[in-house]
């Protein structure tokens, strides 16, 4: 048994044979000594006397990831090692200088239980009702949340998904989560739904078809903001959307620019005039309705104000969809080629929309274990990010604390380093956080003096490799971000 080896790093406790990793595949036992696998990571940037950062930082194309003499370093979580439970100080309590003033950060790798994903689809399609379980590999592993606006909404994850199901269920909810935070594409499905692959920064497909753009707006909003470039061009615009239809000469849009009403009446339940709400059911079709014939919208033309030859434009809120029409004698909408001029306005929707993708933001709270690795008295920690003197990053990316008790963050995951993530199959997910402040207001907190060690101490230890700072991330260790 002497080749053995206990892993601490999580309350698994692998028995870690030589030559062996344990069952998170971040530990092993190498000649009888536990050594963490992956490298931590160095953040690094080199600034102009103009203080912008030279060209070689901002590219890893080229590079071995060899620590850069002279460069600015910031010491990330990535790879830093976990102590949990935090009965000991972080495994980094490192001082470096910024401006003249002396600070301090302390590093590691947080095992969140209490973690989830918040996901943001860009995409008029239908994925699901509200409330509907999100699954994946028949698990489920989340729900349908809020609809914004011209995107669907999941909530993924969580303790109750991780820990409050069955074992297969916490497993399969521990590995989506992780591979979508690693960058990863995941196929999920909503019940009576659609099924939808989702990957961070990547367009959705849903079911089966890949989004290219979000809408530029409801109904109304895309009458607000083509209603002059459409005046003298058509007579009625409808633009068919789920939430909100808008039909120009009754919006305000039109009446500013005296348009006469033209008589087109569409289905649905009429909020002001030139809105309306529910004129269709959800789908895959125009605006994210079930609508493949968009003459199925309208209700009635009335002969009192509408004329034969009136021009009428239908189109989605994407520009993906669109018909143009001319009344007959009957005032009956027939088929037309659409003017060019008209179609530049059309085009003009698509190219007002945002492209679509997916957003993966990783939600935690970082509770009283984790902080108790940075000082003795947990709660000084928590006054001290809320009074904006403590400053929280995970792999240096910045976060957004949410009001209200503890220190619960938000961070976008592809503003963090490749790797970021590793699990622990409790479950739950590890993820890299630091904390930065002045090396004074840590002392006052009660920090680990003891354990501070100078940056330039770590790196000389041969256990770090660097990766280039991301310039669209603010420094951690400059003040004002």
């Amino acid at each position: 048994m002497s080749d053995l080896v206990r892993c601490d790093a999580c309350p698994v406790l692998c028995r870690i044979r030589d030559g062996r990793a344990g069952a998170c595949d971040r530990y092993a036992n190498q000649g009888g000594e536990l050594v963490r696998l992956d490298p931590l990571l160095v953040a690094q940037r080199t600034l102009d006397h103009d203080g912008a950062m030279v060209p070689f930082l901002q590219s890893a194309e080229e590079w071995d990831g060899a620590l850069v003499a002279g460069a600015e370093s910031f010491i990330t979580g990535v790879g830093s090692t976990t102590t949990y439970p935090d009965y000991k100080p972080a495994p980094f309590i490192v001082s470096s200088k910024a401006g003249g003033v002396d600070m301090v950060t302390v590093v590691s790798e947080g095992i969140f239980s209490y973690c989830g994903l918040k996901v943001k689809i860009d995409t008029d399609r239908f994925l699901g009702d509200e409330q509907k379980a999100v699954r994946c590999q028949g698990e489920q592993v989340g729900h349908v949340s809020t609809a914004e606006y011209g995107s669907q909404m999941l909530a993924l994850g969580g303790v109750r998904h991780l820990t409050g199901g069955s074992k297969k269920e916490g497993a399969v909810t521990c590995q989506m989560m992780l591979d979508l935070c690693q960058g990863g594409a995941v196929e999920l499905s909503v019940d009576d739904g659609a099924a939808v692959v989702v990957q961070a920064g990547q367009a959705p497909i849903v079911d089966g078809a890949h989004e290219e753009r979000m809408r530029v707006g409801c109904g109304s909003a895309t009458i607000g903001m083509f209603a002059p470039q459409w005046h003298g061009l058509a007579d009625e615009v409808v633009v068919v959307d789920d939430h909100i239809t808008g039909v120009l000469s009754e919006h305000q849009a039109g009446k500013f620019l005296d348009m006469p009403t033209a008589g087109v009446r569409v289905r649905g339940r009429r909020s002001t005039p030139g809105r309306y709400f529910q004129v269709a059911g959800h789908g895959d079709g125009w605006g994210g309705t079930d609508v493949t014939d968009p003459l199925s919208i309208i209700d009635r033309i009335e002969a009192k104000n509408a004329w034969p030859g009136l021009r009428l434009l239908m189109v989605s809120t994407t520009g993906e969809d669109s018909a143009y029409f001319v009344l007959d004698d009957d005032l009956a909408p027939v088929a037309a080629e659409m003017p060019a001029s008209l179609r530049a306005v059309v085009d003009r929707i698509a190219e007002n929309c945002e492209p679509a993708l997916c957003s993966v933001l990783f939600m935690a709270g970082a509770g009283g274990s984790l902080r108790a690795g940075v000082t003795e008295n947990p709660v000084r920690l928590t006054r001290s990010v809320r009074a904006n003197v403590t400053r929280v990053s995970c792999g240096g990316a910045p976060v957004y604390i949410w009001p209200g008790g503890g220190i619960t963050l938000m961070v976008d995951v592809t503003r963090m380093p490749i790797g970021s993530f590793g699990y622990v199959p409790t479950p739950a997910l590890v993820a890299p956080i630091e904390f930065t402040l002045p090396l004074a207001d840590y002392e006052a907190m009660g920090g680990y003096m003891d354990a501070v060690q100078s940056v330039d101490e770590v790196l000389a230890s041969g256990v770090a490799r660097s990766l280039p700072w991301r310039g669209e991330n603010p420094w951690p260790l400059s003040s004002g971000n």
